[in-house]
């Protein structure tokens, strides 16, 4: 959906000249309703059903695509995104599903994996909704019915084969004291309080700088033919790669710490950010998007570790209910201040994002051996 949001945008009307800026305001539109509720899908998981939690996401994804396949303008685009609010918030159930469920000398093996699914449907997604796009003749609403239907799919999977594992005890009390109390200790513990500072920079770069890299590759292809299918390529097998080496990062993590591998990737996804609007082909755009790629990923694969190793029993579960809120302040943050500083071109964008990116590779760097507080 957002590698082609601006090509979307402007199949429904919407001028040139602001698509650079409805393209940052919708990426942050995704994200504005479904912050106040990720601490709630966490409580509401345990305390409940953490099946119907999960599963819920699907269906809501499936309207919101829908939705989106219907639109016929700007604004009905922009409603149609608010939607995706109620469809966040439910990584981190899955990851404590995942560690209920898991075999003890596997769950590092499961959580990883479940951390490398993601990045390959990004990854794939573009790649063959280009390729239908431009060599099937399918137009972006019918690509959008298309993800509707597999959203739909994946929602009736979980409710007929997903059993349901409840937690070995369930809170109890209200839901605002429960929720209350997880917040708390995100913000009570120091080794959090850094790691979320990290990862908050990480996705604030990440999420300021990805809705335009289509426009990027637009300004070196701009011929409208074929122009689909070289977002997916130059983008999408750069997610897909970065995926895949995560999984490489955590080996290197366990053998030569965390510390220093999530500096090096914060530092090389800067490096490649600054490289991005100087590329001056597709194929070296291609290579820092690799880069980017595989950055990206092995930053947030390391801090997801370093919270797993530093946080007590008794707070892990908690915390990874929040895991993604940096994600989403960075999605909301990120797609203003994109729209903002994409008025002085696309190099602006890019420079402020490696910036960021250097600055949670700084932290990282100067991060002490602590334990949690």
């Amino acid at each position: 959906m957002i590698r082609f949001l601006p090509l979307y945008l402007r199949s429904v009307g919407t001028p040139d000249a602001i698509v650079p800026r409805w393209t940052g305001l919708l990426s942050t539109a995704v994200f504005v309703f479904g912050l106040p509720l990720v601490p709630f899908w966490g409580v509401w998981a345990d305390k409940y059903s953490r099946k119907v939690v999960i599963a819920r996401s699907a269906y809501v994804e499936a309207l919101v695509f829908l939705a989106l396949a219907l639109s016929q303008n700007r604004y009905q685009v922009a409603a149609s995104l608010l939607l995706v609010g109620f469809q966040l918030g439910n990584s981190g159930v899955m990851l404590s599903t995942l560690r209920t469920i898991a075999p003890a000398r596997h769950v590092g093996f499961v959580v990883a994996f479940l951390g490398v699914t993601p990045p390959i449907g990004v990854a794939l997604g573009p790649l063959v909704g280009g390729l239908l796009v431009d060599r099937a003749g399918f137009t972006l609403h019918q690509i959008f019915l298309l993800d509707g239907a597999l959203s739909l799919v994946s929602g009736l999977m979980l409710t007929l084969f997903l059993r349901e594992v409840r937690p070995p005890d369930p809170p109890t009390g209200p839901v605002l004291a429960l929720v209350g109390r997880a917040l708390r200790l995100v913000f009570t513990t120091r080794v959090t309080v850094l790691l979320f500072t990290i990862m908050s920079l990480t996705f604030l770069a990440t999420q300021t700088a990805a809705p335009f890299f289509p426009l990027l590759v637009r300004r070196l292809h701009p011929d409208p033919a074929g122009l689909a299918t070289a977002i997916g390529l130059v983008f999408g097998v750069s997610t897909l790669v970065g995926a895949l080496l995560s999984p490489i990062a955590g080996v290197l993590g366990d053998r030569y710490g965390f510390q220093r591998v999530l500096v090096a990737a914060a530092a090389a996804g800067a490096v490649s950010l600054v490289g991005m609007p100087l590329a001056p082909s597709l194929l070296v755009l291609a290579l820092y998007a690799l880069v980017f790629g595989a950055a990206s990923a092995t930053a947030t694969a390391m801090v997801i570790a370093q919270l797993a190793v530093d946080l007590p029993d008794d707070r892990r579960s908690a915390t990874l209910n929040l895991v993604y809120v940096p994600l989403y302040l960075g999605g909301i943050l990120g797609g203003v201040l994109g729209a903002l500083l994409v008025q002085g071109g696309l190099g602006v964008v890019m420079t402020a994002s490696a910036l960021l990116m250097l600055a949670g590779a700084t932290l990282a760097f100067n991060r002490r051996s602590s334990t949690a507080a």
